[in-house]
């Protein structure tokens, strides 16, 4: 019986390089990375009533409030938001033009007892 050698295996350091040469992808993990950096720039307290939800045409990004008062609270704090994400931004070679606040994009996380 003929032995059967695999031999044209991609080690992963190639395949996240293969990845990374598409723009989409590397766009989604760059976005993904800015959104990381919400809890720092927005604080705690309002991390924990809201989280980045998408980003729109024109460097927008969409931010889920759990409710209209907390939308409002970042409303008027949108200018110092930005100012502190500009570090961030920059770090990452994005642009990031806004930020809109929006307490109908909010959904609850299911807690890991649910799970």
């Amino acid at each position: 019986m003929k032995k059967i050698l695999y031999t044209k295996f991609q080690n992963i350091e190639d395949i996240i390089a293969d990845l990374m040469k598409n723009a989409a992808i590397r766009k989604a993990i760059t976005r993904a990375n800015l959104c990381k950096f919400w809890k720092k720039v927005a604080g705690e307290k309002f991390a924990q009533n809201s989280k980045p939800y998408s980003m729109m045409k024109g460097s927008i990004m969409v931010i889920a409030c759990k409710t209209p008062t907390v939308a409002q609270e970042l409303m008027l704090r949108k200018t110092q938001l930005l100012v502190k994400f500009k570090p961030y931004v920059e770090s990452l070679d994005m642009k990031l033009t806004d930020l809109k606040f929006d307490a109908k994009k909010w959904v609850e996380e299911e807690s890991e007892e649910n799970n």
